[in-house]
């Protein structure tokens, strides 16, 4: 068992038993870690607070990593980054809750991935300080895969076809996994743009579903055991 001092991101919490909580976060310098946290829906005044562990809040954590990956525990805690308006926004909300999922579902290395964290971090402060949010999701996905090793070949981006399962663009293709036509057009928007540019894509209700629902699929064939969210009926429901 080693103790650790490292920045932390969560991805899930768990109620376990009637006062306590397994907490799944990503952490800077072991990737992956799951915590079991005694007692802490008590109405014991404890350090440790079941308000600090909401789906991607920023956390600084002092804690013991076993080598063997059994459940971890936490000695200290505090709040990193405090979001202004994440937590209180229904749209900002509803895009937390389903990235959440989503992470919980794609991210599974037990190692430290700098890159990777650096990006969740400025990627939810930025979203924290933003109001025209509504691509933030979809930019996000995008941009997430290429820290999952599939992010789009653009080298012939000009071509008819975008070809989920090799994950390039073609003219050519006999493959049924393939986007084309008015879905095409909308996806590439997405391709090379970064979050200050974001505003400048515009997407209709249906388009914006439409190009998830490509982004999703993505996912779906480039990942082992990827599940589709459950909370995608309420993030669609809230955006239209």
């Amino acid at each position: 068992m080693a103790s650790v001092t490292t920045k932390a991101i969560v991805l899930s919490s768990l109620k376990y038993n009637d006062t306590s909580l397994i907490v799944r976060c990503f952490t800077l310098e072991d990737g992956l870690k799951s915590y079991l946290l005694k007692g802490v829906l008590s109405a014991k005044k404890g350090k440790i607070k079941a308000a600090y562990f909401q789906p991607l809040t920023q956390l600084n954590i002092e804690a013991n990593h076993n080598i063997k990956g059994n459940l971890n525990s936490i000695k200290e805690v505090h709040i990193e980054n405090p979001y202004k308006n994440i937590y209180t926004n229904i749209f900002k909300q509803t895009i937390v809750l389903f990235l959440s999922e989503m992470l919980s579902s794609t991210i599974q290395e037990e190692e430290a991935n700098e890159q990777l964290f650096s990006f969740l971090e400025a990627s939810f402060i930025w979203l924290d300080a933003n109001d025209k949010t509504s691509n933030f999701h979809l930019l996000f996905l995008l941009n997430l895969s290429k820290f999952l090793g599939f992010y789009p070949d653009t080298t012939n981006i000009n071509q008819s076809y975008f070809n989920l399962i090799d994950g390039n663009f073609t003219e050519l293709t006999i493959e049924k996994e393939v986007v084309f036509g008015d879905n095409l057009t909308q996806f590439k928007k997405l391709l090379g743009t970064n979050f200050d540019s974001i505003e400048s894509i515009n997407f209709n209700k249906k388009e914006r579903q439409q190009v998830l629902q490509i982004i999703i699929r993505y996912f779906e064939l480039h990942l082992d055991g990827f599940r589709k969210p459950k909370s995608l009926k309420v993030l669609e429901t809230v955006f239209n």
